[in-house]
């Protein structure tokens, strides 16, 4: 049964109401807002909702709590400078070139590349497109009318960034930048659904749901989007209402399902950085080493606030002698497990359970 929380819900409706007001204000006032793309913008809000509201419940696990709380302590210490710097390296290696899918194979980073970027480039231009950020008109100087006119000019927040001429290698890249996302998306889903529909190992354990389906969301978004420009520059128009409203309903779709699905780790993905930072400083800390085996096996931090958490919880490990369980390895604790079970088999006479 769902049970809202409330903490969630007022982050999420604060986020929304800031993202209307931007939208509002950022547009000068719905002066550059495109009356045509209001279904996206409900889309897009909601979406902000749901991540929002999903992630703040996420903070507020314990485990995630502590991690978060951490990260920011380390963050803002004297060691700033240098955790600044691994950051912005781990960010450029794990999130913008995915390096940490390339042990896993070289097809699989390349198709999980492509679709983290081509994706990453569609939303960093759909949004501010839809919410009226970004928009392009015709420089006066070179006249009002298309036939004649030289130059373009782009604005953002409705002021004027740069201009570009009619017709050049700018103009073209820019205005096909979704087409160029798109193909992206399109390889990278395609190498995907080949691993997924030919690996037998993949085959028995996937569902529809949880990998088939963004998948099929995120080809059926890139197809109708090169349809759109496929129809007005070849077809003369020809279906390019239908390939609108069904790409709209592919993209709202996607949007909507973000907060709930698959598509979620994208968000929680950048939080992995605050989780190697930790590590990193723990590691600088000092270790931790298990009283059984002798042998360093994590850091001294991470069983500090393990023991923490596990008491928010309501388990707490402390032993008879004033020690804790949680202070063994994996090794020490299974050498314990098994003395235990040795000393109950010797007090029943021979037997482990009486």
């Amino acid at each position: 049964m769902f049970s809202l929380n409330k903490q969630a819900f007022i982050n999420a409706a604060v986020v929304s109401i800031i993202t209307i007001a931007l939208v509002f204000y950022g547009s000068r006032e719905l002066q550059n807002f495109d009356p045509a793309l209001i279904a996206y913008l409900f889309g897009t809000v909601f979406a902000f909702f749901g991540v929002v509201y999903r992630y703040s419940v996420w903070l507020q696990r314990p485990p995630t709590r502590m991690y978060y709380k951490r990260t920011w302590e380390l963050i803002w210490n004297r060691q700033f400078f240098s955790h600044l710097w691994f950051f912005i390296k781990e960010f450029i290696q794990n999130i913008g070139f995915q390096k940490f899918i390339y042990p896993r194979g070289r097809s699989r980073w390349i198709g999980h590349f492509l679709m983290a970027f081509g994706c990453t480039l569609a939303f960093a231009i759909t949004f501010p497109l839809t919410f009226g950020w970004i928009h392009f008109t015709l420089n006066p100087e070179s006249g009002l009318d298309p036939g004649t006119a030289k130059l373009y000019e782009a604005h953002f927040f409705g002021f004027k960034m740069m201009e570009f001429e009619v017709g050049s290698l700018p103009a073209f890249l820019i205005f096909h930048v979704l087409n160029w996302s798109s193909w992206m998306v399109i390889i990278g889903v395609l190498i995907f659904m080949r691993r997924r529909l030919t690996k037998p190992g993949l085959i028995s354990t996937q569902s529809f749901e949880g990998d088939l389906l963004p998948l099929i969301l995120l080809l059926a978004i890139s197809v109708t989007g090169l349809g759109l420009t496929y129809s007005y520059q070849f077809m003369k128009g020809f279906a390019y209402d239908f390939m609108a409203v069904t790409h709209a309903i592919t993209v709202i779709m996607f949007l909507i399902w973000i907060p709930f699905g698959k598509f979620f780790h994208i968000i929680q993905r950048p939080a992995q950085l605050g989780a190697h930072i930790y590590k990193r400083e723990g590691i600088r800390r000092g270790m931790a080493v298990c009283p059984h085996t002798g042998k360093e096996f994590a850091t001294q931090m991470h069983i500090d606030d393990l023991k923490d958490v596990t008491k928010q919880l309501g388990f707490d490990f402390t032993l008879e002698d004033g020690t804790s369980h949680l202070d063994l390895s994996p090794e020490g604790k299974r050498s314990r497990l098994a003395m235990a079970h040795l000393k109950a088999r010797q007090e029943n006479g021979g037997k482990l359970f009486g």
